[in-house]
């Protein structure tokens, strides 16, 4: 596993460390799901070959280290049986701090059009696997609060937005953990030279010409997406984001002042907290 080292001035009361990772994409089935499922698990495997290992060494990394683990999301490749247990096993037998991602309510991946009515048919059982809100979640670590929020379908929704202010009104630092990125220049230029969208949440509709129907209709953000981007953007307790979605390694800032550190598969990013 690669390592890399990130320090976040924070105003901490004390500093501490926490190990981030992202984008383990577990591929797990057995003879609870249907054949289509333990067909994909097969075909999905070829791509995450190191899914096991490197998360295995993550975890002995956090335990030798004594450092929380922050996941943000794709944990699994999609839903079955046995991705969850090895969900529930890993949050259970590590301290762990996990935001979703959009694959953890993958029923059969890119099998549908992924919206708040798909991620609800399988996000109460999902929750199951997971000690941590799946969609809003908090932890106060020496005077700093760690906010996890769900963009995994590139949205934020109004409860969210709500919950965030009022995290916020108590008056403590924060570090903003999410799935998705969010937009910023050079961040969109390089996930664009690659591939045919950004990938990011919040990217101005003007850069999104070159989209595709599905793509920008997937991407493209609503309302309250762009005001709790506006939100995060300008707000000063918010310290630094952290994301995944990208499988690969990204250090930049959002609109001008706010640092923005994305993770990739394989990565472990230390964090010191000061």
């Amino acid at each position: 596993m690669k390592i890399i080292e990130t320090k976040v001035k924070a105003g901490a009361s004390k500093p501490f460390r926490l190990l981030h990772i992202s984008d383990t994409h577990l591929t797990l089935a057995d003879e609870r799901d249907d054949k289509r499922k333990l067909d994909l698990a097969a075909d999905r495997a070829k791509y995450f070959p190191n899914a096991e290992k490197d998360l295995a060494e993550a975890c002995g990394l956090a335990k030798r280290e004594h450092m929380t683990i922050v996941h943000t999301g794709d944990l699994i490749d999609f839903v079955s049986e046995k991705n969850l247990d090895r969900a529930a096993e890993f949050t259970r037998d590590n301290d762990v701090f996990f935001i979703a991602g959009n694959h953890e309510f993958s029923l059969y991946v890119g099998e549908a059009f992924e919206d708040e009515a798909y991620r609800n048919q399988s996000l109460a059982h999902v929750q199951k696997a997971f000690p941590d809100d799946l969609r809003f979640c908090v932890r106060v670590m020496n005077g700093v609060k760690l906010i996890g929020v769900d963009d995994g379908y590139y949205r934020f929704d109004r409860p969210q937005l709500e919950a965030l202010k009022r995290e916020v009104d108590e008056g403590l630092p924060i570090l903003l953990f999410l799935h998705n990125p969010l937009h910023e220049p050079e961040l969109y230029k390089l996930a664009m030279t690659n591939n045919p969208c950004a990938y990011l949440t919040s990217t101005p509709e003007e850069l999104m010409t070159g989209y595709d129907e599905y793509r920008y209709r997937q991407q493209k953000a609503d309302e309250i997406t762009l005001e709790a981007t506006r939100f995060i953007e300008s707000c000063p307790l918010i310290k630094a984001i952290f994301a995944g979605h990208l499988h690969h390694d990204y250090d930049g800032v959002v609109a001008g002042r706010l640092p923005q550190y994305v993770t990739g598969i394989g990565t472990g990013r230390i964090i010191t907290i000061e």
